[in-house]
């Protein structure tokens, strides 16, 4: 178990958890923070991730990544990031492992085409759905649905991109799931999150930007010459180029992802350290208590990542073939949500008691939960079993 003595007084000591919804006896020899993660790597939704996608479906190739790989990058970012910081390491990696478990098939077209469906029923948001999936969906447990995840991996997991009670926001116009989870736990949804949540968001940005790069690559969609341009990467590759000249493709882009990727953790680090130097925080509240977060990137750097994302909206995430590909997901959610709608009975039984005979909104939300929950794999087998009067049932 973690030695409290170790952590900086700004982090969240283990030994002092707001505890979880149910009451439980902790583990003797595993921190609460470390129960969470446990249960998270356990649960069947992080399995799913394996066959969930990023930016291609899967079977456009098995080196793209998937939110599974994603996650675990993310994850390892986010517990070395808190060991250097001297924070609670397990609750970062509990965070950064869950942040993902909302998301639909077919990446982000997924979810636009869930939300515009669910419109009349209150939305739907990945993130949301990420709370929901470990506060009420996984039923694995004989004495409570969900997870049952301390109140400091669930406030990660809702605000690790900042206060959601900002700016004049109420609590009425959040997404429905969000609303429901603080209701059973108040989730201070005007403050900033701990900082080994904050630092598992910034893992986030650091690891799809790294990887995003990566595929594209990979998929020809752009060259390393042309990543060059930008003002962030540019100088990495001619160093590298300077080094190594005539090195063999792969490894001239692995090596300069691989910087980029240092000089990024790096840069969050000394960012970090000067923020929480200038606060002088004394508790974990006060972290949360503060106008900004204090993890973050500098703004040279912050200028870099903006490059790189513009770069990799126009050059990726537009892309023909990327288009076709999502437009084609989104029609077979569209195809499905109204079918399994207009009729309960056509879910599986362990879904279709949830919704049969309950209000329309129930139903819709029984409906999107369990496209939610698909693979890209499953979502195509199941539209093809609603949808072709030649396939099995």
């Amino acid at each position: 178990m973690i030695e409290a003595a170790h952590l900086k007084p700004y982090a969240v000591n283990p030994l002092k958890t707001r505890g979880r919804v149910v009451d439980e006896n902790e583990s003797a020899h595993r921190s609460p923070h470390q129960r969470d993660r446990d249960r998270i790597l356990h649960s069947s939704a992080f399995r799913r991730l394996m066959h969930k996608t990023q930016v291609f479906v899967a079977h456009e190739g098995d080196y793209y990544r998937t939110r599974l790989t994603h996650s675990l990058e993310v994850a390892q970012i986010a517990r070395s990031a808190a060991r250097t910081l001297r924070l609670n390491e397990d609750l970062a990696e509990a965070v950064a492992l869950a942040h993902d478990l909302g998301h639909t098939p077919f990446g982000h077209a997924g979810e636009i085409a869930l939300n515009t469906l669910m419109r009349d029923f209150q939305g739907f948001d990945h993130n949301a759905q990420a709370l929901r999936v470990v506060t009420k969906l996984e039923q694995r447990y004989a004495r409570f649905d969900g997870l049952n995840l301390t109140w400091e991996t669930l406030e990660g997991l809702v605000k690790h991109n900042g206060p959601l009670l900002a700016g004049g926001v109420t609590l009425d116009a959040l997404p429905f799931a969000i609303r429901e989870a603080h209701l059973l736990s108040d989730l201070e949804l005007g403050t900033h999150a701990s900082l080994e949540a904050q630092i598992a968001a910034l893992a986030d940005d650091i690891a799809y930007n790294n990887h995003d790069l990566d595929d594209g690559l990979r998929a020809g969609f752009f060259t390393l010459d042309e990543v060059a341009e930008l003002p962030l990467i540019g100088p990495i590759i001619r160093d590298v180029d300077a080094q190594h000249g005539g090195v063999e493709e792969p490894r001239r882009i692995h090596e300069a992802l691989r910087r980029l990727f240092s000089v990024m953790v790096a840069d969050m680090l000394a960012e970090t350290e000067l923020r929480i130097a200038a606060l002088a925080p004394e508790t974990a509240e006060a972290v949360r208590a503060h106008d900004a977060p204090l993890c973050a990137f500098s703004d040279g750097l912050n200028e870099g990542v903006k490059a790189i994302r513009a770069f990799l909206f126009a050059r990726m995430y537009r892309h023909y073939r990327v288009n076709r590909m999502m437009g084609k997901a989104q029609r077979v959610i569209e195809d499905m949500f109204p079918v399994l709608l207009d009729d309960p009975g056509l879910l599986p039984d362990d879904w279709s008691r949830h919704a049969k005979g309950a209000e329309r909104a129930v139903q819709a939300r029984v409906v999107a939960d369990y496209i939610a929950g698909m693979t890209d794999r499953f979502a195509l087998d199941e539209h093809q079993r609603l949808m072709d009067p030649y396939a099995k049932a």
